[in-house]
């Protein structure tokens, strides 16, 4: 079987363009999810200086503005870590079946 003649099934197969739209689907809300907060804490960099200065309690050295930076890291790697889980698993299998399918 030439893997013109699998390329073709697999793009012909409903269940290769249901997959590509929920991966795209996918992909777009955690990006977006993303964007929302990194240019959230930056445009509270740019217009609300003031805020990010403020202190955490009295006394306290650390401003708001060093935990929401850290809050930017973190939520970054959770999305990472929930993107890659859902590729790894059910993308992954999504895409093996439909790779079966067309090498039949």
């Amino acid at each position: 079987m030439k893997d013109e003649d699998i390329v073709a099934r697999i793009e012909k197969n409903p269940k290769f363009l249901k997959f590509v739209s929920t991966r795209n689907n996918y992909s777009i809300i955690m990006t977006l999810a993303m964007m929302v907060v990194y240019f959230g804490y930056i445009l509270l960099v740019a217009f609300n200086k003031q805020f990010l200065a403020t202190k955490i309690s009295a006394g306290a050295v650390t401003s708001i503005g060093i935990p929401l930076g850290v809050g930017v890291l973190v939520f970054t790697i959770v999305l990472t870590a929930i993107y890659v889980r859902r590729a790894n698993t059910e993308f992954d299998a999504m895409k093996d079946e439909i790779i079966k399918e067309a090498s039949k």
